[in-house]
């Protein structure tokens, strides 16, 4: 382990004997980067949380606004990184300069964004009721409930957003704002891009004076486990594969202490074609739908990837369409190797499954991914057929065509649950299918209507997350400032002297937040 600023920050380039060598590779060539990362020791993973753990106290009790400084000096550290900080992250993850540039302002942004959150109080949730002596037949004491940080935090970094959802992105900052000090684990896909964000945000907390081990990292595979095991560690965050997520919250579920883990797993992200709209602009429908698709390498987890619309002359001609949109797209190359392995591996079982029809892609080879198009028959999905529930990560997505309106319905009570689902619809289509709304409230964590769902505003209305096996807990997010609720818990003080309470619950109100006393919301002080 090596000390950087006090923190405990698991170095990434050593040397020492025994340590197991890692090694960065670029994604187009496959070739080695400049550069050793040196996996963790069980030791290392236990030094981490020990630290994070050690931190807890000072940093939780932290004035709020002292951590919307540190959040804020994170993200101007984030943006001050130069030229060859992109270019780093675009070897590793063959993404364009234009989408790590964009990425990076969308990071630093939602760090800007949840210093606001703390400036603002909201998230405190202070409730007061005052004590009533006199009441009879029992009187009621003083109570105040504010809500207080869960303690360290694990976050594993994602493969497909090197930045908005890795080491600073939106997992370690709600965390962080939260109070709770942060123990990365470093995604292997982009290992040299993780230590420069790093230590972007250990030079922001040493500016800031946070306390030693609000922020650590590591490297390795199969550290994870030791990781979420560890009794310092007191929630997970994750956004990953549904393999992944899964164990991960089997392993936090059988510790001796349970914890919550917040995983953000797989979504196919059905898209619901209704009539009017596929009669009225179905060739502009299927280009943008296309577009979707694609987009990224369709490395999004709200890539539409089950697209669904009644029988009609119509629907076959949007078939068509978006097969020819899709079908002469150009290969893109993904993420990792591991990423096109799954890829392949999943168009692969599509065109074995003799429910599956192929439409439209060329022969998936070499070493990068065809875009490709099918349709699969509705009894795959009316009986359960696991294939069209699984996510393939990557530029597919399937049609099915259902015979009408009760089948539609039939279909759609089918999936499991989903980040995402998207009716395209005109005026007429809205007032005959409105009893779809609610069907798919029960299905999915964000609805559209005449959108795609491959753009995730961070803000506050954002909810990023959906039932099972979307994520693993569908009353939170993971993008927008409700993602803080998942890092906090509700205390309660009864008769507690106003010098013992935390600063949210104090009679003065120092921090000026509005709070509900006896009932009623008000900023004013008690007096």
């Amino acid at each position: 382990m090596t000390g950087r600023l006090g923190h405990n920050y698991i170095a990434g380039r050593r040397s020492a004997a025994g340590h197991i060598r890692l090694q960065s590779l670029d994604a187009t060539t496959g070739e080695a980067l400049p550069g050793a990362f040196i996996q963790a020791t069980e030791a290392e993973v236990a030094a981490a949380a020990e630290a994070a753990a050690l931190a807890f106290p000072s940093y939780s009790k932290l004035d709020p606004r002292h951590r919307a400084e540190f959040l804020d000096a994170i993200a101007d550290e984030l943006d001050a990184l130069g030229d060859d900080f992109v270019a780093i992250v675009c070897r590793e993850t063959a993404l364009p300069a234009a989408r790590i540039q964009g990425e990076r302002g969308r990071t630093s942004g939602q760090l800007r964004l949840f210093a606001s959150v703390l400036r603002r109080g909201d998230f405190h949730g202070a409730r007061i009721d005052r004590a009533l002596p006199a009441r009879t037949p029992l009187p009621r004491p003083d109570l105040r409930q504010c809500r207080l940080g869960v303690g360290p935090v694990a976050v594993f970094g994602a493969s497909n957003f090197p930045l908005a959802f890795s080491t600073a992105g939106g997992d370690t900052a709600a965390a962080l704002a939260a109070g709770c000090p942060v123990v990365v684990k470093a995604h292997s896909g982009h290992m040299a891009t993780a230590e420069w964000v790093a230590d972007a945000i250990l030079r922001a907390a040493d500016r800031t004076g946070m306390p030693a081990g609000v922020f650590n990292m590591i490297y390795g595979g199969g550290v994870g486990a030791a990781l979420v095991q560890h009794p310092a560690i007191r929630a997970v965050g994750f956004t990953g594969s549904l393999k992944g997520g899964r164990a991960l919250c089997d392993l936090a579920a059988a510790r001796p202490q349970p914890i919550p883990v917040f995983a953000e797993m797989s979504s196919i992200n059905p898209v619901v074609l209704l009539p009017q709209a596929l009669q009225a602009r179905g060739e502009r429908i299927a280009a943008e739908l296309a577009a979707s698709v694609v987009l990224g390498g369709g490395q999004f987890c709200t890539k539409p990837g089950l697209v669904i619309g009644i029988r009609s002359a119509a629907f076959s001609d949007f078939a068509a369409c978006l097969g020819d949109a899709i079908g002469s797209q150009s290969a893109q190359t993904m993420l990792n190797a591991s990423t096109l392995r799954s890829y392949a591996h999943g168009v692969a079982a599509l065109l074995a499954h003799p429910g599956v029809r192929h439409l439209a892609g060329r022969p998936q080879a070499g070493q990068q991914a065809q875009p490709q198009v099918f349709q699969a028959d509705v009894s795959l999905l009316l009986h359960g057929d696991a294939l069209l529930q699984e996510e393939v990560f990557g530029p597919a997505t399937v049609l099915v065509e259902v015979a009408d309106r009760a089948e539609l319905q039939q279909a759609l009570q089918a999936l499991h649950g989903q980040l995402t689902a998207t009716l395209i619809a005109d005026e007429q289509d809205l007032d005959g299918f409105s009893d779809l709304v609610p069907l798919l409230e029960r299905q999915a964590g964000r609805l559209l209507l005449n959108g795609y769902p491959t753009g995730v505003e961070v803000c506050d209305a954002m909810v990023h997350g959906g039932p099972y096996p979307a994520t693993s807990d569908a009353r939170g997010t993971s993008v927008g400032t409700l993602a803080i609720d998942r890092f906090l818990r509700p205390v309660c003080y009864q008769n507690y002297p106003d010098r013992w309470l935390p600063a949210a619950l104090q009679n003065a109100n120092p921090l000026g937040i509005q709070r509900l006393v006896d009932g009623r919301p008000s900023h004013d002080p008690i007096p």
